[in-house]
């Protein structure tokens, strides 16, 4: 193999194009969009398994500088009760913690250091089909163009158009009961310390808040949703309309949350919450999904961007051990499954912890703190500390996960 397609130039297009150039695979990636995407109020955190993932392949400097180090977590009651503090995983040998950085700028960073490295992005070549041909993909894009390659590799995000191709009868992304929008509010008095998560459980809401270097209260807040919106159903919300229902919701609590949402200029635009729990199948033929294509999990996981970089240096180890698409995949598939739905599955018990109702909440202030105080090193050891050894064999079975 000597060549690969990659669709999509979020977070696990870049990585792989980068992983697999370094095991002699030349890539393409090919994105939908006309640019990088710039998210209103969007952010994330790089988990420290997401940044030693990058270490593997050298690419880790492409997120230094970006965002900032954000330890720790601490939980709260709409009442303002602490109901416990957790850590983001244990630092690397160095030091590093994970990093929140905007996810348009992590976007970017990425690009960019693929584009250093000589890796092509074409953009504006949005996939509508592809199929196999003697050794290889052809595909077909939206302006009539086609390429081939010996490999498709599809990072195009949870409504993936690969996934489509590889199994028509996927099934499709899952509706999760919480609305997600956010904002960057102006320095102000919270009692949050800097680069530590304030995560409250209101009456109404779930509401999130750091406090940025600078001082800037970088927040967000996951609205109940039962039923699912109607297409275009928020977009056609206003600023104000935004801003009214959120402070209705948070009025009860007492928590700066209201006058984060207050003082935060600009335009407020919320969106939707999917996440994929299983797909049953990943790859056929020369083609496969990595990242959100196959495995997108809500973000009350935290760990939707590690899990992409994961996953593209992980592929493009078993390409280089098992050259055979088949054998690669399948032992890929080995390697992955087990871990991105486990991390699937706790991001939907969050998620559904934030829309609990008047029984539940009570029933989740009541044991938080003592699911919080067992949540130590050796609980979540399992996600933040997969190790990827860049200069292990992956045999034919697959490899399990390595403790740093």
């Amino acid at each position: 193999m000597t060549a690969a397609l990659v669709i999509g130039a979020g977070i696990a297009g870049p990585v792989a194009a980068m992983a697999l150039q370094r095991v002699g695979v030349e890539a393409t990636v090919l994105e939908a969009g006309p640019g990088p995407a710039d998210d209103i109020g969007a952010f994330l955190t790089l988990q420290i398994n997401g940044i030693d993932a990058l270490r593997a392949i050298e690419a880790d400097g492409a997120v230094t500088g970006l965002g900032f180090p954000t330890p720790s977590m601490r939980f709260r009651s709409g009442s303002g009760k602490v109901l416990g503090e957790i850590s983001t995983g244990e630092p690397l040998a160095d030091g590093t913690v994970g990093i929140t950085m905007r996810r348009a700028d992590l976007y970017r960073a990425l690009c960019d250091e693929a584009l250093r490295r000589g890796i092509r992005i074409e953009r504006g070549r949005r996939l509508v089909d592809a199929r196999p041909v003697p050794g290889g993909v052809l595909a077909e894009f939206a302006d009539g163009s086609t390429a081939t390659a010996d490999l498709l590799i599809g990072a195009d995000g949870i409504r993936s158009r690969v996934r489509q191709i590889i199994d028509p009868a996927a099934a499709p992304a899952r509706y999760v009961p919480v609305l997600n929008i956010g904002g960057y509010a102006p320095p102000q008095d919270t009692g949050a310390r800097p680069g530590e998560y304030e995560m409250v459980f209101g009456r109404r809401a779930f509401f999130g808040f750091l406090v940025a270097p600078e001082g800037a209260v970088w927040w967000f807040a996951n609205p109940p949703r039962r039923d699912e919106p109607a297409r275009g159903e928020l977009a056609a919300m206003s600023t104000a309309e935004w801003r009214s229902w959120l402070l209705e919701l948070f009025a009860p609590d007492r928590t700066p949350a209201s006058e984060i949402i207050r003082s935060t200029p600009g335009e407020l635009v919320g969106w939707t919450t999917y996440d994929l729990p299983s797909v049953r199948t990943w790859h056929r033929d020369r083609m496969i999904v990595i990242g959100d294509a196959a495995h997108a999990t809500s973000p009350a996981s935290g760990q939707g961007a590690s899990m992409a970089v994961e996953d593209a240096v992980e592929l493009a180890r078993c390409l280089r051990d098992l050259p055979e698409p088949a054998a690669a995949f399948t032992a890929y598939d080995r390697l992955r499954r087990a871990r991105v739905e486990k991390v699937v599955a706790a991001g939907a018990r969050t998620s559904n912890s934030k829309a609990a109702g008047p029984v539940g909440r009570v029933l989740r202030d009541a044991f938080l703190p003592l699911v919080l105080s067992r949540a130590g090193r050796q609980a979540q050891s399992w996600l933040h500390e997969y190790h990827i050894d860049w200069d292990a064999p992956v045999g034919a079975g697959g490899n399990g996960m390595r403790a740093r």
